[in-house]
């Protein structure tokens, strides 16, 4: 039986982020059933990377290898954006592997637009997607009727859009490798904390993240304060194990609550000997003292950082785990920290709710609401005194009661995340859909550079609209390319000049997505009797051109002359008795194999000059009719 196509969309499966951790989670796990045809399609990565040929499966990345467009894009942050999200690319790898099942792992305005794509549903669609806060953004209720297979990474999300009436959305939660998480014998334990001179009574309190201003550094900063001030006696310590070159300035935090610097630990990771090392931040690009490089030491980051082992001692070093947080997908460290059977206290809202039940064996911390600007959703302002009150509830633990709930914690999560029990599920999702027959056309939606605007004196209205009906493009308020052009508007550029550009970006996008079909270009009646000159620019080569027209009429009188160029000199050769008819120019008609044909293949000219170019690069001196050249045309 033919193989299901399986096409999955989201982060690189070797990005050190939590959509990459599940990528490559859930695509192993596909692999090893042996049931499917796998390509990934990965954000991040240019199209055509050679780095991504040595993988089990196909992959290819999403974002364009043109470097001009890549520049037009990053002029305009809301696209350089959705380009990084594979914008300028998912039709076309569509079209090119024809799945049966398309499965966008991202956060969900990484598809925007993507509902009214002329292949979505007519494929087996499914958006498997992290929603993080209430109430729930707009654009994920508005496309939810059109996304029949919809999968949330938390169970909060579910239950607020089954309220809404969207009964087919159901949870199916980011996948753990387990495998890679467990907790060390109590020698192994020891011997690391002397490695990284963490003394064995030292009570660690860890936190695993990206250094987001989601995450709640001053919450815990504060908490730790108090904590160390409530319990002198103890030697407390708290592990930040993130990359401090982003987001919150932690040693400016730390300067101001007072706390003494060498309580605060982070990772440290050589890009040289790739061996880490926990110490007190002391800038980056350390030397390293483990392999003598120099300035190779930085803190971990997702362009480069711990290998999941060296991620389980860190896990290791810790007495208790802390992770408190404004809102969130999963937040897939919680999980692992669980698997090393450490107790964790976790922010009581969003995601956090599904590791706050019973069976959990988390800590819950309180929090209290607050509305994010602009988006108006609730955020959760983790309590100081909560994550106090709950680090000295464990302190106090008995050492037999920490361990039981540990273990409690690491079943909790094999049964509800680890990789073998979503995988199953999501095998018997894809095993129910049907495989597809492409019998349907693939068209490219023009932009309409003439729209004229609606009336309204609501500036973010206003560039919603021509997003939406110039560029095609579904934005929201909360988006980066917004604000960039509120932000013009209130400063540098009035609506006349927002609008021209808009237009001009369309214009120009409808010319780089019309492709050329010979077959309807070229006349019908005169197969086999065709030659093509090409010369795309400048108007004055255009020109000189034309003075070789009279002899290659003379030496192939029984040739009808193309002539490929842009359209705007077509007037340049209107009128020439040797030109049968101008065609607009495009990159293929420079490739002389194509035009001319090779092997089997029938080309749609007989003979192809192409004078524009004289390089090994370009072939522009081999043609089907040998006995017949007497010349070649050159620059």
């Amino acid at each position: 039986m033919k193989k299901k196509k399986v096409l999955i969309h989201s982060n690189f499966c070797k990005a050190l982020t939590g959509f990459g951790k599940h990528s490559k989670n859930i695509l192993i796990h596909l692999q090893k059933t042996g049931k499917y045809d796998l390509v990934e399609f990965c954000n991040g990565k240019k199209w055509g990377d050679p780095s991504l040929k040595n993988l089990p499966w196909k992959c290819e990345g999403s974002l364009p290898n043109d470097p001009n467009l890549l520049k037009k894009l990053n002029q305009d942050p809301s696209l350089a954006r959705s380009a990084g999200y594979g914008s300028e690319t998912i039709d076309k790898i569509i079209e090119k592997e024809r799945p049966d099942v398309y499965i966008g792992i991202e956060d969900i305005w990484a598809f925007s637009g993507y509902t009214e794509k002329s292949w979505w549903n007519k494929i087996n669609c499914m958006v498997w997607t992290t929603l993080d806060s209430l109430p729930i953004l707009p654009d994920a209720v508005k496309s939810a009727p059109k996304i029949k297979n919809y999968y949330t990474w938390a169970s909060f999300a579910q239950k607020s859009l089954n309220e809404m009436g969207q009964d087919h959305v159901k949870t199916l939660r980011g996948s753990l490798d387990a495998s890679n998480f467990n907790k060390l014998e109590e020698r192994k334990k020891l011997e690391l904390r002397q490695k990284n001179s963490i003394g064995t009574e030292d009570f660690v309190i860890g936190f695993v993240f990206r250094n987001q201003l989601r995450k709640s550094v001053p919450n815990l900063l504060e908490g730790f304060k108090v904590f160390c001030e409530k319990n002198p006696k103890t030697e407390a310590k708290l592990l930040l194990h993130t990359h401090w070159g982003e987001g919150w300035d932690i040693p400016r935090l730390i300067k101001e609550k007072g706390i003494d610097p060498k309580k605060i630990l982070t990772t440290y990771f050589c890009t040289k000997c790739r061996e880490y090392e926990v110490k007190s931040f002391l800038g980056e690009n350390l030397d390293c003292k483990l392999c003598n490089s120099k300035k190779s030491q930085v803190t971990t980051s997702t362009k480069g950082g711990v290998s999941e082992s060296q991620l389980n001692e860190i896990y290791n070093l810790m007495d208790v785990y802390c992770h408190p947080f404004t809102s969130g997908g999963q937040e897939i460290p919680i999980q692992e920290a669980k698997l090393c059977e450490l107790i964790t206290l976790v922010t009581n809202y969003s995601c956090g709710e599904d590791c706050c039940v019973e069976e959990a064996c988390s800590l819950p911390l309180s929090w209290t609401e607050y509305r994010e600007p602009g988006t108006q959703f609730i955020k959760a302002s983790t309590s100081p005194e909560s994550i106090c009150s709950q680090l000295r509830k464990v302190l106090s633990m008995s050492e037999k009661k920490r361990e039981n709930m540990g273990k409690l914690a690491r079943d909790f999560v094999l049964k509800n995340y680890s990789v073998e029990v979503i995988g199953k599920q999501l095998e018997q999702i894809i095993d129910e859909m049907p495989i597809v027959s492409w019998d349907f056309d693939f068209k490219t939606e023009d932009r309409d550079p003439n729209y004229i605007p609606q009336e309204t004196d609501d500036d973010e209205e206003w560039i919603i609209d021509i997003y939406k009906n110039i560029l095609k493009v579904e934005t929201n308020k909360s988006e980066e390319g917004l604000k960039h052009w509120i932000s013009r508007l209130n400063s540098d550029m009035d609506r006349d000049g927002v609008l021209k550009y808009f237009r001009s970006v369309a214009e120009k996008e409808n010319k780089e997505n019309k492709k050329i079909e010979l077959s309807d270009i070229l006349d019908k009646d005169d197969e086999g009797r065709r030659l093509l000159v090409v010369m795309p620019e400048r108007i004055g080569d255009v020109y000189l051109t034309t003075s070789l027209l009279i002899n290659i009429k003379k030496q192939y009188p029984e040739l009808n002359i193309y002539f490929a160029t842009q359209p705007k000199y077509f007037e340049v050769l209107d009128g020439n008795p040797y030109v049968h008819k101008c065609i607009p120019y495009h990159d293929s008609l420079a490739n002389l194999l194509l035009m001319e044909g090779e092997g089997a293949h029938q080309g749609y000219f007989e003979i192809t000059f192409i004078p524009f170019v004289g390089t090994q690069r370009i072939i522009n001196f081999t043609h089907n009719a040998k006995d017949k050249i007497q010349f070649e045309l050159c620059t």
